[in-house]
């Protein structure tokens, strides 16, 4: 049994922020994460897309806005565990919180905080009998490295950002072009970005990529490797499109799975919680980043940076009860220096 201050569920940038701001107020935490490693959605899905809008960083990839975190958080020395699921949260009789994972790591927390994004989210597969055989040889529901599909004759499926995104990467000049790219989707109206879209559009008039109105209904085979996936148009006609691989972007299905038992105030999949501390229906487990909801909520990864620091401060109270909890100011204050194990500026 592990006691703890406070247990985080979820180690992508929301849940390791909410590292830093307990780690500022002095409440040590261990992280719980259902992946093997730290970045959560932004590792998992988009390591290398550009993302805008963290403050005071023009542009950074998930992977880079994910080792920042991870060394800003370095001084809390918090404990990750990986490729483990909350499976048990029970409330004790003092209070705390006896929590065990699916591996049957057990803790004994003050606090829970739930950073677990859209919950364990998982690719929509593409239905078509026998082609899960493919899996991750030649069929792919996400990019974890650009560069193996460098030089292959690739068939993306989707309508959203994500197959638009990867679709162009591909087909641009660079490092990861592709032989050839084939874009699918069931219709000629995209989710997607409207200039990523009409980029798409240009491209396909220079032939340097293809789009293909319709629906991906079987697949062709030869000496157990996947060759092609068969297409049937609007006009009902059916084609095989060849191919080395076949990638899958039809987004994300969030299951909340046994945070859905915990007798939570959930609501179409999120967390109600109030906006002054991000607190739950259940004293002492509190909701951040996308996995709450409330009035006016909006998911942008900042949002989440925010909730984060209430949470703290709401926190705190329960973790420390004899003690007065002050906001310092990181540029002033010599306790917040010592925390963070820098020196503390000398200002004339």
């Amino acid at each position: 049994m592990i006691p703890t201050d406070a247990v985080i569920i979820g180690a992508g940038p929301v849940g390791l922020f909410q590292v830093f701001e307990l780690g500022l107020l002095e409440i040590n935490a261990h992280v719980i994460d259902s992946l093997a490693y730290p970045g959560g959605q932004c590792i998992e899905l988009y390591p290398d897309k550009p993302i805008y809008d963290i403050p005071a960083v023009p542009v950074c990839t998930g992977k880079e806005l994910t080792d920042s975190l991870l060394k800003q958080i370095e001084p809390f020395n918090a404990t990750f565990h990986f490729g483990q699921e909350v499976s048990v949260v029970e409330k004790q009789d003092d209070g705390r919180f006896y929590v065990e994972t699916s591996k049957g790591t057990k803790f004994l927390s003050k606090t829970i905080f739930i950073a677990a994004g859209v919950g364990a989210f998982q690719p929509r597969l593409l239905r078509v009998d026998g082609l899960e055989k493919f899996h991750d040889t030649q069929l792919f529901y996400r990019v974890k490295s650009p560069s193996q599909f460098a030089g292959k004759n690739l068939v993306i499926v989707g309508g959203g950002d994500s197959a638009l995104d990867w679709a162009l990467e591909f087909a641009k000049e660079g490092p990861n072009k592709a032989e050839s790219v084939i874009l699918i989707h069931r219709r000629d109206g995209f989710a997607a970005a409207p200039a990523s879209v009409a980029k798409m559009h240009e491209l396909c008039a220079e032939h340097e990529m293809q789009f293909i109105v319709g629906q991906v209904t079987g697949f062709a085979e030869k000496d157990d490797k996947l060759t092609g996936v068969k297409v049937t148009g609007a006009d009902a006609v059916t084609r095989v499109v060849p191919l080395d691989a076949l990638l899958v972007f039809f987004g994300l299905s969030p299951k909340l799975g046994p945070i859905a038992n915990w007798g939570l105030d959930i609501e179409r999949k999120q967390v109600n919680v109030d906006t002054e501390k991000f607190s739950t229906n259940i004293p002492g487990i509190f909701a951040v980043g996308d996995i709450n909801t409330y009035p006016g909520k909006k998911k942008l990864i900042l949002s989440g940076f925010h909730e984060c620091a209430l949470a703290a401060f709401g926190a705190a109270p329960l973790i420390f009860p004899d003690k007065q909890i002050n906001l310092q100011y990181t540029t002033t204050s010599s306790k917040l220096h010592k925390v963070l194990g820098v020196e503390s500026p000398v200002f004339d």
